[in-house]
Order: structure tokens, then C-alpha cells, then sequence
């Protein structure tokens, strides 16, 4: 590790924070820490070759703050090589560790550091931590009760040998690093290197405290960790026991600790194996007979009640079970779990009662498909639950069509929108032997969505999950704490479709980081822009005008898209504007296209007739009304993220900005980075418009950011680079991104904005 720079203060922590494959956690965890009350501390961030973007948030949270210091490796090493680059920069008096998507929690440094002031700066300070799930559900480490601050301020092992009880793992711990250089501690490679780390750590120590407070929350997440990788790599364990034992042998006068760490190993092989998540089975029977090999090996003279063990003794279960993983008794020990694996397998194959005649009939067909082979040529498509031809499904349909003629297509409908549908493609009614046909036999299967809940996705089969929108209201697992906005979702049902997804589309890298963390699962992010905004690309100045005379646009007029969204804590539909009044003030030159959300779809047209006001609620394409427009009003709708890559204006009307907030929550305040102009009433709206705000510099420069920021994929090109990734197997993103500077949208039509916008090299 480096000396301090003369001259320079020694910061009192180093807090060190490995990252791999956690982009959606690793901006929460850094500034978990570098927000903490108590600031004088070094960050020291390693990029352990991540191929997402957790280098950038890094390199982001260095440019802005000088107590960053961000480390980049070349190849991926894992966390133990990861946690030994910061090291080699360590420079604090204490090193913290810190895992990429866990946090500190609030005031965690401060009450570490009067911690270590009453305790007399010991080597090693052990604190509490609690483990937040995806569930949101927070438990506090189950034996905290060992940590009592009562007795003396600081000791050595032998006086408190239950802390060896404790989980072995590195960030509970505070160290001083004056300590870590004199022992020659480092990490191992490999799947749980922190063993070899904190049992010297704990044994070697002259003084440990602890401090009886939670410093740290665990994230588990529901995939991606290595808690829930199922991989040989798990195997890596009896190589990280062999070093703790290999060490012991080396201090004789820590020999004493051999009973208690024996323990502590047969009890983690043990857990190891009782865990379905972590071992493919191909690897369970040699799991068992290493961890049996390893156990006798390293077990102490005469047994564990031959020595006198610091450690608390095992219990009789315990004792049993230790026995027989160290004899390798497999079968009798697999039989203890028989009466709990016997009531698993019925939940998991009862079946409920009650169904009807057909749909029994119907279920028994999908069965008898699923047992057939898979059609190679078949995709089959659907959107807004079996909606029409609409979104980035029907822009993918179409591209798929284009680039691999060779293939057949379906979609999955209601009869109503089957006139959406292109000739090319077959009509699916949802609930049809058809239907069931399709979803057992097809090989691609493409939602915005979700499919049926009943969909048993087969070996074979890639599922696309395209969503349908940038979220700036909260989502998934992020509603946990929002019931007003959730009041009837299935949490556990949204992740059991999310585990059948192979790929999710992204728009950009906001929706990649949201989507990773609120549905979590161990899909391929695609991060390529949305399909269904290529059309603004190709679009011409003449498909433009086609569609105001096929929406009754007067020529000249100025058209505003007005797209609110739904309300989640009215019951009732929102009426927002007085069309009237608003039509009355801005004048002759103005034309309004309202759309109501499709969540109010079912209820009464609020829109009626008279001039100058559209209702397009029932038009069957978004992206249309979008080409038609001159400029788009709307509150929180993800259309905003969509309508900016045309580069047209945008305006917000977000009257209830607060309560909108309150009852569904939001991941940025829009006020703060807005695409155009705010209103924040009718009179304000209005206002906008009738003074040219809505289409001045500064709207434009707002919309510029926003753009950049958003919009970064969304270059005409998306839709094909879906294709030759998922269905062609190519290697993408293919074609490359096209620079904003490049792109040339569709142009609007209306006289005002041509003007101001058509220049040199704009499409006319």
C-alpha cells in the first residue's frame, strides 16, 4: 500500500468498493458513501471489467468529487484481485469494504469512527449489518446479540469467541490498515474469498471492538449475485478453506482455533449444499464428496471434543448433520431433507380445482403441443394484452419480415383489432386452441407485455421483452412501498414472467439501470432504442402531410398532441384541460389532437365535438399522431421520451405535480430536467403558446439536453438491430448508433416551426 503524500492529510477511512455487473445498484451505493455525515474519508471504486456501465458511474462520481479515486482492470479478476487493486491505493488510517450494490446506511462512518475514539483504535472493529431483499423486506443479521457493547471497550478473540460465529464476511469489518500491512493480508481469487481474509484477520488481532449498531445493508438481490448463480465457481470454497487451514498451520500459537473454525466450515459446506441456487446438480454429488475429503482432513487431532474449543458447541442437529457430510454418508444425509423436499414437490404439482370443461380440455392440449418440437421459423407476437398491430413489437414484426423473409409470423389479438394487423401476418385470438398451439410450438416469443400467465416457456424458446416506455413513474419492485399506485399487483407474479424473459429491450441507459433493478432477473439487456420510433426517421415530408388530411388537420393549422396519463390515485378519469377555453385563447391557428390514455379506454369519450379539437383517443398508432403533430402537451407520459427524438416541441403540464409524486413516485424530478417549457396551470399553458415560449430558444435547449440524455439509441435503426441480434444471432449492436448531430427526423408541417427549423442539409 502507498505512504500518504507528505504534505497531504491522511484521510481517517478508505472505503474500497469492487464492481462488477451492478450499473443498477453501484450510483446508490456510491453515494451511500459519499453522502455519509462523516466526510473525511477516500472512495476508492475498482472496475473489475465490467462490461455495462459501471466504469462510467465511476468515472462520473470521480470528475465529481475529489475523494473518489476510480480504478480500472483490464481483465475481470473478481472481487477478492478487485478489493487488492484498492488496497494498493489505501491510504486511510481504517479500510471498509464495501460490495457494489450494497450501502452504508445513513451516519455509519460517524458511529464507526466514535467507535474506534472509545475503544482505542483497535485492529479490527466488528459491526452490525441487515440484509435488504428484493421484496423490501429488511432483517437485521440474526446474531447481532453477540455484538453487546458491554465489557471491556476492546479485547482479543479468546475473550469473545462467539464473534467467530459471526458470518465470514469482509464488510462488517473495519480494519486498521496498519494491522492489514504487518499481517501481509490479501485476497484470494474465486467464489468466497472472504473467509481467507476475516478468520486471520480475527484470529491474528491483538484488540477487536464491536459497535452494536447496523453500518451496512446487504442488498440480496434475486439474480446476478453469487448467492444466486448456480455455476461450478461454488466449488471454490474448499480452495479458500484449505488457505485458512494452510495459515493456521504456519501460527502455531492459533492451532487452538482449529475446533471452532472446523465447525464453522462443516456448517457453511453444509448450507452450501442445502441451497438448490448455488449447485447445478451435475456438481452435487462431487461437491459432497470434496467437502467430506476436506472435513477429515482438516479435522483436529481427535475429534472436536478432544481439544477445548473457544467456540460455542454445535447443537445435537448440528452434530448430526457435520457427522455425516464428514463420512460421506450422501443418501442419509439427503434423507433429512426428504420430509420437506415431499411437501415442496406437492406445491409445486397440485393443481387447483374448479376449472371448467373447456379451459381443462384446453390446458391438456397445451401440454400434448409443448411435448412436440418447436417451429425454428415461427415467431409470434403480441402488445397492450393482446391490443392491436402497435408499439416495438410491430415495428420488429416488420423488420423481421424484412430482413428474413424466411420466416412466419403470428399475432396474438382480440378480433376487434385484427383489422390492425398487416396481411403478411396470421390472427391468434387469445384463449384458442390456436393460441395454445402458438405459445407451445413457436421458437420467438415478442411482448411489451406479458404473455398469458400460464405460458410454461420450453428449453428453446427466446423470449423479447420490449416494455413499452421510458419509465419516469416508478415500476416494479420500486411500488413495494406505493400501494396507492399498486393496489392489485402481483409482485411475485411480475417476477415469475421476468424469469422467462431472455432478452429486455432498453431505450437508453436510464431505463437499463431502472429495469435492472426493479425487475430484477437474469435476462440480456438490450440497450438499443425503441423500434417503434424508427419511423420518425423514415417518414418523409409527404407521409407527414398524408396523415393531418387523413386526421382532418386544416393546412396551415398548428397541431398539439395533447397525451396526459392516467391517475393512480383518482378512480375516475382526470379532466385536465377546459378544450373550449384553451381553443378560445389561442386562437384560430391552433388545433388540438386529444388522447386519452388506454387505461380510461372502457369509459365515455370526454371530448366533444367542435372545431379545432380532434379526439384520436381510438387511433390505432401513437407513432402517427406523434408524425402529425407540431408539438406534443402532456403531464408524465413516457410519450415525452418517445416525441423528443423527433426534436419538435414539448411542453409539460404538470399541475399536480406533488400528488402525482406522492401516490406513484417518480425516479428524477421532471421539473428539474425538463424536455420544454412547464406549465404548472391552464392559464400557464396557454401562456406558452400564445407568447411563442413553446417553441423558443430556451425550450430548445431544454429539449436539446433531454434529447441527449434520452434519445441517445433512438436513430431510425433500432428495430434491425433487434433483429440480427435475437433472431438472426448476430453480434450486435448492428447497425452502429447514429450520432444526434447526424439524425434528421421527419420535419413538422405546420408554416411556423418549417421555417425555423428547415436550414441547409435538413430534409425538405
Amino acid at each position: 500500500m502507498p505512504a500518504p503524500t507528505p504534505g497531504c492529510a491522511v484521510p481517517r477511512f478508505s472505503v474500497i468498493v469492487p464492481a462488477y455487473k451492478v450499473q443498477a445498484y453501484l450510483q446508490e451505493s456510491l453515494e451511500s458513501v459519499l453522502t455519509q455525515s462523516y466526510a473525511d474519508l477516500e472512495l476508492i471504486a475498482v472496475d473489475d471489467a465490467s462490461p455495462d456501465a459501471c466504469g462510467s458511474i465511476i468515472d462520473d462520481h470521480a470528475a465529481r468529487d475529489p475523494r473518489v479515486t476510480g480504478v480500472r482492470l483490464a481483465h475481470n479478476l473478481g472481487p477478492g484481485p478487485a478489493r487488492n487493486a484498492g488496497l494498493a491505493r489505501a491510504t486511510g488510517d481504517y479500510l471498509i469494504f464495501l460490495d457494489g450494490d450494497d450501502t452504508l446506511a445513513p451516519g455509519a462512518l460517524q458511529a464507526i469512527a466514535d467507535r474506534l475514539k472509545a475503544t482505542g483504535s483497535p485492529d479490527v472493529l466488528v459491526y452490525d449489518y441487515a440484509r435488504t431483499f428484493w421484496s423490501g423486506e429488511t432483517v437485521r443479521n440474526s446474531p447481532a446479540h453477540r455484538l453487546g457493547e458491554d465489557g471491556p471497550a476492546s479485547f482479543r478473540l479468546t475473550d469473545r469467541p462467539a464473534l467467530l460465529g459471526m458470518p465470514m464476511v469482509v464488510w462488517n469489518k473495519a480494519y486498521r490498515r496498519e494491522y492489514v500491512e504487518r499481517e501481509g493480508l490479501e485476497f484470494p481469487p474465486g467464489f468466497y474469498e472472504d473467509a481467507p481474509w476475516t478468520c486471520p484477520a480475527l484470529l491474528a488481532a491483538e484488540s477487536v471492538a464491536v459497535l452494536d449498531r447496523v453500518c451496512v445493508h446487504d442488498r440480496r438481490r434475486r439474480t446476478g449475485s453469487i448467492p444466486t448463480t448456480s455455476t461450478r465457481r461454488h466449488l471454490d470454497v474448499f480452495d479458500q478453506y484449505d488457505r485458512v487451514f494452510g495459515r493456521l498451520a504456519t501460527r502455531p500459537e492459533l492451532e487452538r482455533w482449529r475446533p471452532a473454525l472446523h465447525r464453522a466450515m462443516a456448517e457453511h459446506f453444509c448450507a452450501l449444499y442445502a441451497d438448490p441456487r448455488r449447485l447445478p446438480r451435475a456438481s452435487r454429488a462431487e461437491f459432497f464428496r470434496r467437502a467430506s475429503l476436506l472435513l477429515r482432513h482438516h479435522r483436529p487431532a481427535g475429534g472436536h471434543g478432544a481439544a477445548p474449543s473457544p467456540a460455542p458447541a454445535p447443537s445435537r442437529t448440528d452434530r448430526v448433520r457435520h457427522a455425516l457430510m464428514r463420512l460421506g454418508l450422501r443418501h442419509a444425509y439427503r434423507a433429512l431433507s426428504a420430509g420437506r423436499a415431499v411437501a415442496l414437490a406437492a406445491a409445486r404439482t397440485g393443481v387447483s380445482a374448479g376449472r371448467g370443461l373447456r379451459e381443462a380440455a384446453l390446458r391438456l392440449h397445451y401440454r400434448l403441443q409443448r411435448l412436440l418440437p418447436l417451429w425454428p421459423e415461427l415467431a409470434v407476437f403480441s402488445a397492450y394484452w393482446h391490443g392491436g398491430y402497435a408499439c416495438n413489437p410491430a415495428a420488429i414484426e416488420a423488420k423481421l419480415r424484412e430482413l428474413a423473409p424466411r420466416m412466419r409470423t403470428a399475432w396474438i389479438c382480440d378480433p376487434a383489432h385484427a383489422d390492425t394487423l398487416p396481411p403478411e401476418t396470421a390472427v391468434v385470438r387469445p384463449g384458442s386452441a390456436a393460441y395454445w398451439t402458438a405459445l407451445a410450438r413457436a421458437t420467438y416469443l415478442v411482448t411489451n407485455v406479458n404473455f398469458d400467465r400460464a405460458l410454461v416457456k420450453r428449453p428453446g424458446q427466446i423470449l423479447l421483452q420490449t416494455q413499452h416506455g421510458t419509465p419516469l413513474k416508478r415500476v416494479g419492485l420500486d411500488l413495494l412501498d406505493r400501494p396507492a399506485a399498486t393496489p392489485t399487483t402481483d409482485f411475485a407474479g411480475l417476477l415469475r414472467g421476468a424469469d422467462q424473459w431472455d432478452f429486455l429491450l432498453s431505450a437508453n441507459r436510464h431505463s437499463t439501470l431502472v429495469w435492472e433493478k426493479a425487475v430484477p432477473s437474469s435476462y440480456t439487456t438490450l440497450e438499443y432504442g425503441y423500434p417503434r420510433n424508427d419511423v420518425f426517421h423514415s417518414a418523409t415530408r409527404a407521409d407527414v402531410l398524408e396523415l393531418r388530411e387523413r386526421l382532418g388537420i386544416p393546412v396551415g393549422a398548428v397541431a398539439i398532441l395533447y397525451a396526459p396519463t392516467h391517475r393512480d390515485y383518482r378512480r375516475s378519469r382526470p379532466e385536465h384541460l377546459d378544450f373550449e377555453r384553451v381553443l378560445r385563447d389561442l386562437g384560430p391557428r391552433f388545433t388540438i389532437l386529444a388522447r386519452t390514455h388506454l387505461t380510461y379506454a372502457d369509459t365515455a369519450s370526454a371530448h366533444e365535438a367542435r372545431p379545432r379539437l380532434v379526439d384520436v383517443s381510438s387511433h390505432p398508432s401513437v407513432e402517427e399522431l406523434c408524425l402529425a403533430s407540431d408539438a406534443l402537451v402532456t403531464d408524465y407520459s413516457s410519450l415525452m421520451f418517445d416525441y423528443a427524438s423527433l426534436d419538435r416541441p414539448i411542453v409539460i403540464h404538470a399541475e399536480d405535480w406533488e400528488a402525482y409524486e406522492a401516490a406513484r413516485g417518480t425516479y428524477f424530478d421532471l421539473r428539474a430536467c425538463p424536455p420544454g417549457a412547464i406549465a404548472r396551470s391552464e392559464d400557464e399553458l396557454v401562456d406558452i403558446f400564445a407568447t411563442g415560449h413553446w417553441q423558443g430558444s430556451r425550450s430548445a435547449q431544454l429539449r436539446a439536453a433531454f434529447r441527449a440524455r434520452f434519445c441517445s439509441h433512438d436513430d431510425g435503426h433500432a428495430a434491425e438491430r433487434v433483429v440480427r441480434r435475437v433472431f438472426l444471432g448476430q453480434p450486435g449492436p448492428v447497425p452502429e448508433v447514429i450520432p444526434l448531430e447526424d439524425r434528421r427526423p421527419a420535419p413538422p408541417c405546420s408554416p411556423e416551426l418549417t421555417s425555423a427549423r428547415l436550414a441547409p442539409g435538413r430534409r425538405a
